[in-house]
């Protein structure tokens, strides 16, 4: 009887149970206060520590909100003479973005019986209306001042899309470039390429940027080494202005990371109007003094310093290698449809190079913008140029390095892969069947050298089935006789 009458006689099943569209309003709210409070604890633990300061609780909190809002790329205005300041904080913009994606993700996975994009929305508007209050709150008099409606509509452009990628990263997902691909002739189409393609634009990306981190290291260590570095002298204002300092270079850091990728990519970036820093030269005006502008190279002829375009060669040989392989039927997600013809291996190539180009486009521009009017009106590299150079590099060193690993994944022309049906299959090694490979036998005119060789080949061949049959056995898998 307790049973009875300690639950109701009727449930709706979990999964099938709606959640309040408070909620998810809620959830919203809890993730822009969760944000703004990564940006305003350390803002007024400042102004806490920093002894006879001029301004007031008010103004710290205003100072928060206004760097809050240019985390997301929301141009703010500075000082008395309203100049704009439109350079945004990738690290910030990185939390912000990360905190709606997993939002977005978790109120798509407990939709339950709503509309589609009722909890979505709910998010969304529950953080437009937290980025309402800080906007009408940092019109005042201050520092940073914002600007209502362009903020507005940028945080809620930002918010929706990052929250749409966090509901779509709980769906299934749809090949949204496969029919481009489909509509190309059967000899130029990479056939289940996308992903591939996607992974090698991926690859590239990442490895502009591990060249971007590296130049920002070698040129603080030179700065270091030369005459203790020229930022040395804005450390010595305090323990409240240094740790201001450190946080604002923390946060600018990606920046940095991006502008380094650009300067070894070849057209480098801007310091103000009519200034460039690349390897082919250097010319600077005067700087504000930061950080991150001490290590500037000086001025002058770029010298060594051209050795750095080396370093996107090394960032397309990843790319390179992946897409061979897919060419030639490893690793294939399309599960063994067979080697692509050498045109379509180009094509991959040149689809990845595009994919990578539009991507260093957008973080070319949003790494860039303008940290005051006139000369500071232009800071950062030039996003077409960065793009363009980005694309360039990677079809230079894609396409003729995936059709290289493709024809050296196949292997050549003697040999054969038998299957266990007895039939020679000259791709079925290269996609990776269990089998055994066999080297066609020497022509008696040949001689020794060539039987040697080939008795070198079928070794090799042999120890590479192995370690294949061993890695097999240790992630679980059973492989075939």
């Amino acid at each position: 009887m307790t049973q009875l009458t300690g639950r109701p006689i009727l449930q709706v099943p979990r999964e099938l149970g709606g959640r309040p569209a408070l909620a998810d309003l809620l959830a919203g709210v809890r993730t822009a206060l969760v944000g703004l409070a990564l940006v305003g604890v350390p803002v007024l633990g400042l102004w806490v520590a920093t002894p006879y300061a001029d301004s007031d609780a008010a103004d710290a909190t205003r100072l928060a909100g206004a760097l809050w809002l240019l985390g997301h790329g929301a141009p703010v205005l500075r000082g008395s003479a309203d100049a704009p300041l439109t350079v945004t904080p990738l690290l910030l913009g990185a939390l912000m973005v990360v905190r709606l994606y997993r939002a977005g993700a978790g109120v798509a996975s407990r939709r339950g019986l709503r509309s589609r994009w009722g909890g979505p929305v709910a998010l969304w508007a529950g953080y437009c209306a937290v980025a309402v209050v800080v906007a009408l709150h940092c019109t005042g008099a201050g520092l940073f001042r914002s600007r209502v409606l362009p903020d507005l509509l940028v945080v809620g452009l930002l918010a929706g899309l990052s929250t749409a990628a966090g509901v779509r990263s709980v769906r299934p997902k749809a090949a949204w470039g496969e029919p481009l691909f489909d509509r190309l002739s059967p000899g130029w189409r990479p056939d289940g390429g996308l992903p591939v393609v996607c992974r090698a634009a991926g690859a590239a990306a990442a490895g502009l940027v591990a060249a971007g981190g590296l130049l920002v290291a070698v040129a603080a260590v030179l700065d270091a080494v030369a005459g203790g570095g020229r930022g040395m002298a804005l450390l010595g204002r305090g323990p409240a202005a240094l740790s201001g300092l450190l946080l604002l270079t923390v946060v600018l850091l990606p920046n940095a990371v991006l502008w380094g990728a650009a300067y070894a990519l070849g057209p480098g970036f801007e310091v103000g109007a009519g200034t460039l820093v690349s390897p082919g030269g250097t010319e600077l005006g005067a700087v504000p003094e930061f950080p991150l502008f001490a290590l500037l190279p000086p001025e002058g002829p770029g010298g060594w310093r051209l050795a750095a375009l080396l370093l996107p060669l090394l960032a397309g040989l990843v790319p390179a290698g992946l897409l061979g392989r897919a060419a030639a039927g490893r690793r294939s997600p399309a599960g063994g449809a067979g080697p692509w013809p050498p045109a379509a291996t180009v094509v991959a190539a040149l689809a990845a190079a595009l994919l990578l180009g539009a991507g260093a486009t957008a973080l070319g521009w949003l790494s860039g913008g303008a940290l005051a009017a006139e000369r500071m009106a232009r800071l950062g590299p030039v996003p077409w140029w960065t793009g363009l150079a980005a694309a360039g590099w990677l079809a230079a060193v894609a396409v003729p390095g995936a059709l290289l690993v493709r024809r050296r994944v196949l292997g050549p022309v003697g040999v054969e892969y038998v299957d266990d049906a007895g039939h020679a299959d000259d791709a079925g090694y290269a996609r990776g069947d269990e089998g055994t490979a066999e080297v066609a036998g020497p022509a008696p005119e040949q001689g020794a050298r060539a039987l040697l060789a080939l008795r070198a080949h079928r070794s090799a061949l042999e120890l590479r089935a192995r370690t294949h049959a061993l890695v097999l056995r240790l992630s679980g898998q059973r492989p075939l006789d």
